[in-house]
């Protein structure tokens, strides 16, 4: 059998600095081989063969690495950085074309290989980039904070109403993609753009503030009582979203914003704080 070419110093240079970025942050974000390889639509015996330097790099894992860890593709390789870029503005100006005329080429021409989902994610941010609400080609190069950064959104169903039994393993569905600082500009408070996560609500106890399965925006970071919001909890071996308020040394108020709930005391030793929800995607702050 013949043995495998190997890798230019060149080439496997560049796959040593993206499995560096991506150990040094991946327990940060919550990220597994399994999960970079899902994303990527390939196996996970392909992502170690380009994380370990057996196979070189390609636009399509590079792009989906950068999305996930929120760093440019120039980070690990300038190579592909400039591929990328090249298939997004190439005679974009000269021919006249719209963002998302643009990227419906290049995906008949070079995107055969992409997932159906990746395919209409960029799709999607040309067409923003048509509306004048994105920067043209900014989905290919993810900015750091103060930019535009991904945010992981995770199929955690917290009950708004009884409680729900949660999943032993959340799976990730989707991203969103946000700018960290207009977060701010809203008045979130938080320290790092990838402490932060979506999940979805259920039920109706906590309307208006929250409606039945309204993203919600939590930081994960926030693990016991910071004063008076809105949490998420696990409580007798459910997961709720509710406000909690202290009540005297040893007990939460669990409140429902609907008033037709009725609020509840519960011991604070039997309740467990998972993340402090700091924005509702429907517009609302909490």
């Amino acid at each position: 059998m013949t043995k495998k070419k190997e890798l230019s110093p060149e080439l496997k240079a560049e796959c040593e600095a993206a499995k560096s970025l991506f150990v040094s942050k991946k327990n940060a974000l919550g990220l597994t081989q399994a999960s970079l390889a899902e994303a990527a639509d390939i196996s996970a015996a392909a992502v170690a063969m380009y994380l370990n330097g057996t196979n070189p790099l390609n636009a399509k894992f590079a792009a989906v690495l950068s999305r996930l860890l929120g760093v440019p593709v120039d980070r690990f390789s300038k190579r592909l950085a400039d591929e990328i870029a090249g298939l997004t503005s190439t005679n974009q100006q000269d021919a006249g074309l719209s963002a998302s005329e643009m990227v419906r080429q290049m995906l008949a021409a070079k995107g055969r290989s992409l997932s159906d989902s990746t395919r209409a994610s960029l799709l999607a941010a040309a067409e923003q980039s048509d509306s004048g609400n994105m920067v043209p080609v900014q989905f290919a190069r993810p900015g750091q904070v103060g930019d535009e950064v991904w945010i992981a959104h995770y199929d955690v169903r917290a009950a708004m109403g009884g409680g729900q039994i949660p999943h032993e393993y959340p799976e990730m569905l989707q991203d969103i993609r946000v700018s960290p600082k207009h977060l701010r500009d809203l008045g979130l408070t938080f320290k790092e753009h990838f402490h932060l996560k979506m999940i979805t609500g259920w039920g109706q106890s906590m309307a208006p503030t929250i409606k039945d399965r309204d993203p919600l925006l939590v930081d994960i970071t926030i693990r016991e009582f910071t004063g008076d919001g809105i949490y998420l909890f696990s409580h007798d071996e459910m997961l709720y979203v509710k406000r909690l308020q202290k009540k005297g040394k040893d007990r939460f108020k669990m409140i429902s914003d609907n008033k037709h709930h009725d609020a509840e005391d519960i011991r604070m030793d039997d309740t467990h704080i998972l993340a402090r929800v700091l924005y509702v995607w429907n517009g609302q702050p909490v």
